[in-house]
């Protein structure tokens, strides 16, 4: 028995023991469990301690992203008819399309249709470049999605720049305009130029066979389209084609902005003799054109072109317009007056513009006797803060031109150009002025810019005497220009012209240069054909400007618009140092209507076979809401061309109407009183 107790306590006390290790086992794996979390949680730490901004950047773009595709699911999911029954909703049923309404009350293709788009609207692709394009053949540099401006910015210069000397390609590159109505029908995903337009006219009928869109490169000079890319051999020949296959129906003829004189100076070049032009001969226009459907026509220039030579800077009111993205990106003063990156952008900018010949066919036209002098202008005065109706009732014929304006104070409107605000509102007779084309450009450069922009050779000296200069018109404006852009200048002069004829007869006339200002040529031989000026009103327009001299020791441009220039009361037309005017917040209503309503109206010595003109006005009326987008009833430059009233003219043209059934002229302006005060030999 005992030898039994012996061994059971044996067994307890071994089994106690292996308890114990058990125990210590235990408490030790828990002290290394401890241990580990606490080097675990001193990892984290360590871990936060070291977050670095790339993870933050990549962590943003990752949400980014995953919110874009999410979106982007949430889009393609939804029903199509989801966001108008969402606008719908909210601001009542929508008005049918033009296009919808016509169809019902029985309107058809009739009249193939010619689109003449303007400036910047069009794509350029690339079709050869230098090394640091490689991959970029027939991509867009201009248009879409904009990519290489970011990726490549300076290559991208490069290649959208002109020869400096030519104006033609540099050696070694080839841009090219976008062929069909892809080159325009959208200038980047989601924003329409004439995809509106084509669409309507689509639902009528029309189809890519009687729609024909007359692309060209929007940056070299009118009659080089020509010399270098057969491009007004191309539409002569496509509106003849057109017209033979329709049943002999003559066109209409859509341009819109520059595509404006772009299309004047067709009309010359196609009746005139080759070499030179197109040989069609004089009744040309009568036998293929029905009407020419003017959208938004600088017919007699803009200021805003001269403060885009002069310092680059387009100041737009409204950031809606295409036009107004283009500047705002493109000469945005606030951002790219700045030296991004060191890569001295805003001078990069002027250098590639300064080529760009066509931008000069923009230049004011007419001088003094048109855009007014040191003491008065055309306009007198208008008020900027007049509130403007919300409907646009864009039926309301006012014959007689009693817009919606009111008048409080003068305006020196003539002044295009004053340095300083005191010189823009004192009397010509108190301005002490010191004749500049005289003077003697200083030798001594202005900075040491990297990038030349002609500023740099007008040395300290040339740039005081343009500033005691002080005041500049529209008839100064050119000898400006001259002094400090000479080999810009001297390109404008091979290729446009701004004065007004004094003899039209006389040979010089029958030059090119000639051809896109209507100042200085005649319309076509073609009685039936019929002219019809169609523009927004209601939004501030750039009208003149109040610069100030910068300082000359940073790598800068010297002038700059004065942005602190003000005026006293909420209707005053200066603003940021620009005065504005009605018009459609690129084209001044003066330079879009005059011509068809007094240049043009009945037989004139510009208009010698009576060609019909109208007065068509569209007033100005923003969209209700965000859902309805740009708006159906927009004013404004690029915006119009979804203009739902608009859009309804051209297709009951197109459809056979004339002016008359249209309604003859639709005025919301003062175009008729103004154009009254130019005193002009017609």
């Amino acid at each position: 028995m005992s030898i039994l107790r012996r061994r059971s306590k044996v067994r307890n006390s071994s089994d106690f023991s292996e308890a114990e290790k058990d125990k210590d086992a235990d408490e030790s794996k828990k002290d290394k469990g401890k241990e580990k979390l606490n080097r675990k949680q001193d990892g984290g730490e360590r871990r936060i301690k070291k977050w670095t901004c790339v993870d933050s950047c990549c962590w943003f773009i990752g949400f980014i992203c995953s919110m874009w595709w999410f979106l982007l699911f949430l889009y393609n999911a939804m029903p199509a008819s989801f966001p108008q029954y969402v606008t719908e909703a909210i601001t009542g049923p929508l008005p049918d399309p033009p296009g919808v309404k016509l169809k019902k009350e029985g309107l058809t293709a009739k009249h193939p249709v010619v689109f003449v788009p303007g400036i910047v609207t069009g794509g350029l692709e690339l079709w050869e470049g230098r090394q640091c394009a490689d991959g970029l053949f027939r991509k867009r540099l201009w248009g879409g999605t904009f990519g290489e401006v970011y990726k490549r910015p300076l290559c991208w210069v490069e290649h959208m720049s002109l020869d400096n000397e030519t104006g033609l390609d540099p050696p070694g590159i080839r841009v090219r305009p976008v062929s069909g109505l892809v080159a325009a029908d959208y200038f980047a995903p989601g924003y329409f130029v004439w995809a509106v337009l084509i669409a309507n006219l689509a639902r009528i009928g029309y189809e890519e066979k009687t729609m024909y869109m007359a692309a060209y490169d929007w940056r070299i000079s009118f009659q080089n389209t020509e010399v270098r890319d057969r491009t007004l051999s191309r539409i002569k020949s496509n509106i003849e084609l057109m017209v033979a296959t329709n049943g002999g129906r003559k066109v209409v003829v859509i341009p819109h902005s520059m595509g404006v004189l772009y299309f004047l100076h067709f009309m010359k070049w196609v009746e005139a003799p080759a070499p030179m032009g197109g040989g069609g001969g004089t009744n040309w226009c009568a036998e293929h054109i029905k009407a020419v459907m003017n959208i938004g026509g600088p017919f007699l220039g803009v200021p805003k072109a001269v403060s885009g030579f002069f310092s680059n800077e387009a100041r737009d009111i409204a950031a809606a317009s295409l036009d107004s993205i283009c500047n705002k990106w493109a000469y945005a003063p606030g951002f790219l007056d700045k030296d991004v990156f060191g890569l001295q952008t805003l001078q990069h900018l002027m250098r590639m513009a300064r080529t760009w010949d066509s931008t000069m066919s923009m230049i004011p036209k007419g001088g003094d006797t048109i855009w007014g002098g040191l003491d008065w202008s055309p306009e007198g005065v208008y008020n900027c803060g007049a509130k403007k109706p919300k409907n646009n009732n864009t039926h309301t014929k006012v014959p007689n031109g009693k817009g919606a304006s009111s008048f409080m104070e003068g305006v020196n409107y003539g002044r295009i150009v004053s340095f300083g605000k005191d010189v823009a509102e004192l009397h010509s007779s108190k301005i002490e002025r010191v004749d500049f084309r005289d003077s003697v450009k200083g030798n001594n450069p202005v900075n040491k810019c990297d990038v030349w922009t002609e500023y740099q050779e007008l040395g300290v000296g040339g740039i005081k005497a343009v500033v005691d200069y002080k005041v500049y018109t529209a008839g100064s404006i050119l000898d400006l220009l001259h002094f400090v852009a000479p080999k810009l200048m001297k390109r404008e002069g091979a290729h446009f012209s701004h004065g007004i004829a004094d003899n039209l007869d006389d040979p010089k006339y029958t030059h090119y240069k000639y051809w896109s200002n209507p100042l200085e040529t005649r319309l076509p031989n073609a009685p039936e054909m019929e002219i019809f000026s169609m523009y927004g009103v209601g939004i501030p327009t750039e009208r003149a400007y109040v610069y100030k001299l910068t300082s000359t020791a940073e790598c800068s441009i010297p002038f700059q618009i004065d942005t602190s220039a003000n005026g006293g009361s909420e209707n005053s037309c200066l603003k940021d140092g620009v005065f504005s005017v009605n018009g459609d917040e690129t084209v001044p209503v003066l330079s879009a209507g005059f011509m068809c309503a007094k240049g043009w109206r009945g037989k004139t010595r510009f208009n010698p076979s009576g060609i019909r003109t109208y007065v068509r006005e569209y007033n100005h009326a923003p969209p209700a809401n965000l859902l309805e987008g740009r708006g159906t009833q927009s004013g404004a430059h690029v915006d119009m061309l979804g203009n739902f009233a608009l859009i309804e003219d051209i297709l009951r043209v197109a459809a056979g109407a004339t002016g008359e059934e249209l309604g003859g002229d639709q005025v919301h302006s003062d175009i008729f009183k103004w154009s009254k005060k130019i005193n002009l030999q017609l």
